[in-house]
């Protein structure tokens, strides 16, 4: 039983255990000090409401009884808050002092007056979280688990956010203000600093968004008027159009761009040299002219047949990307992932719900090759990077892109293609016309040669470990203008915007992006320090 205690302006739960259908008396007075750090020696006095004594004898049956309300009196003088009488328990009482300490216990949580006026984030933590969590079933554990391990798993941040919003209906109705929506957010990440979003304006917009009214916050509004409503559908949509990512045409100035006659000419010497180093030089003097062909929608599907050269030549891909973003965001992933985005990754991944398919890929991502060499999964490298869409799964998108697992969505970001079989009747047989990575090998954890694939065309990778080759996939899709396929929006947009930094504050994030970098990005300020 949940037992509500009232201790001057403080509230918390006292839970205690039924044995044998009776509640222990010495249990509760030692958890009533315990929860309120009174000192241990305290001789508390407990009457009921009328102020007849409750001694142990007559507790459980009391208490068993159910909407009891015990005043608790102690002539110790280690508190000054007190009430008059035991017949005062308005909660305006809780403002008075007098000769005796006093604690009510009340089974039904009273509501709390309204908040007013602004809310600062120290008033957030104090007045908001940590009271609705302390009153809360549930509520204690949440606190327990971020104070054992200074994160949350994602079911305990589910019930986070599902206590918070039924306090908040609760005091400001269905349909509360921004403003207030806000506070609450404000108020997660100042009790659980460890979740604040270091890359967002403000740190709490995975949990609550005003620009774009989406969150964890939001999105538990609107389950529940859905289910009060009966049918109607959330008319958000994770798919919808972002001002940042590969589809949006950036203003690129590059020297000594060829053009009219020079450029046709140039477009001649590529289909006929083998000379690797004029084949770079002359794809970098014709960037801006490709570019337009990739924006203009009548000419991008000639790409290919204009420049064939990147479906012979490894590294064109590495250097018009390189010519969108300058080198030092080009090489973000390959520095980043090693020294920190791997075992943090993994770290995470294993705090997830186990299934037979994760497992195989965790085991994999942490044991060297040598030890699976024959079992059926990628090696250390490829598991771990795959283990990001595991945390980051597709999100149901309507009609287009229902929804799919993240053990299935693996198939769309890459393929193992055995090197004994033909490459073009695989290219045949693919449906998928988003880029993905073709594995090729003797097995999977033993590839030979990677290619990314792009509407049935086969782009080899300069990469031959598994990290360069999702590098070249990801960069494929701003050298081409094409779109993340919908169940790898998550995966993508993480890389795009936690990894290389690409569109920060433009990008349209899920909140489930911005709740991995907040972790991940949290743990990197641990360890440092």
């Amino acid at each position: 039983m949940l037992i509500q205690v009232r201790y001057c302006q403080q509230q918390k739960y006292v839970k205690l255990d039924e044995v044998d259908g009776c509640f222990d008396f010495v249990q509760f007075h030692d958890k009533v000090i315990e929860r309120f750090c009174l000192p241990p020696d305290a001789k508390l006095v407990y009457k009921d409401a009328t102020g007849t004594e409750v001694d142990e004898d007559i507790f459980s049956d009391l208490v068993s009884q159910g909407n009891v309300t015990l005043s608790v009196f102690s002539n110790d003088e280690f508190s000054d808050c007190s009430l008059s009488s035991p017949s005062n328990y308005s909660d305006s009482s809780f403002s008075s002092c007098a000769s005796t300490s006093t604690i009510l216990l009340d089974e039904v949580p009273r509501k709390k007056p309204r908040l007013e006026g602004p809310l600062t984030a120290a008033s957030a933590r104090k007045v908001l979280i940590e009271d609705v969590l302390g009153t809360s079933s549930g509520g204690e554990e949440v606190l327990q688990e971020y104070h054992t391990t200074q994160t949350l798993t994602d079911a305990t941040r589910r019930k986070l956010v599902n206590i918070i919003v039924a306090h908040m209906i609760d005091k400001h109705g269905q349909l509360p203000s921004k403003a207030v929506r806000e506070e609450y957010a404000l108020g997660i990440v100042t009790v659980f600093p460890s979740l604040k979003d270091p890359y967002s304006k403000k740190g709490y917009e995975h949990f609550y968004d005003a620009a774009s009214s989406t969150g964890y916050i939001s999105w538990r509004l609107k389950t529940i008027q859905r289910k009060i409503r009966r049918g109607h559908a959330s008319t958000s949509s994770p798919t919808g159009f972002s001002p940042g990512g590969p589809n949006v045409r950036r203003s690129i100035v590059v020297d000594q761009q060829l053009d009219g006659d020079a450029y046709q000419e140039a477009i001649s010497l590529l289909n006929h040299t083998t000379d690797s180093s004029v084949i770079f030089l002359k794809m970098r003097e014709t960037f801006q002219n490709r570019q337009k062909l990739i924006y203009d929608s009548d000419k991008t599907q000639d790409i290919f047949s204009i420049f064939p050269r990147f479906l012979d030549t490894k590294g064109l891909m590495n250097q018009d990307f390189t010519l969108l973003f300058e080198e030092e965001v080009s090489n973000l992933l390959l520095q980043k992932w090693d020294p920190f985005f791997r075992d943090n990754i993994i770290k995470e991944a294993k705090r997830l719900t186990p299934t037979p398919e994760l497992r195989r890929m965790l085991q994999a991502a942490e044991s060297p090759g040598s030890e699976l060499d024959e079992a059926p999964t990628y090696d250390q490298e490829m598991s771990a990077l795959l283990l990001l869409l595991y945390l980051l799964p597709p999100s149901p998108g309507g009609p287009r892109f229902p929804k799919i697992s993240a053990s299935d969505a693996v198939e769309r970001l890459v393929v193992f293609h055995k090197s004994c079989c033909s490459l073009e009747e695989h290219l045949q047989s693919q449906q998928n016309q988003q880029p993905y990575l073709l594995a090729v090998g003797r097995q999977k954890r033993k590839i030979d040669n990677f290619y990314v694939s792009i509407d049935k065309h086969l782009i080899p990778c300069q990469a031959t470990r598994s990290i360069g080759a999702f590098d070249e996939l990801f960069k494929a899709h701003f050298v081409f203008n094409v779109s993340y396929d919908g169940a790898l929006v998550n995966f993508y947009t993480f890389l795009q915007t936690t990894v290389y930094n690409i569109d920060m504050g433009k990008m349209k994030e899920s909140p489930r992006v911005r709740d991995l970098r907040a972790k991940l990005l949290n743990q990197e300020v641990v360890v440092t320090i």
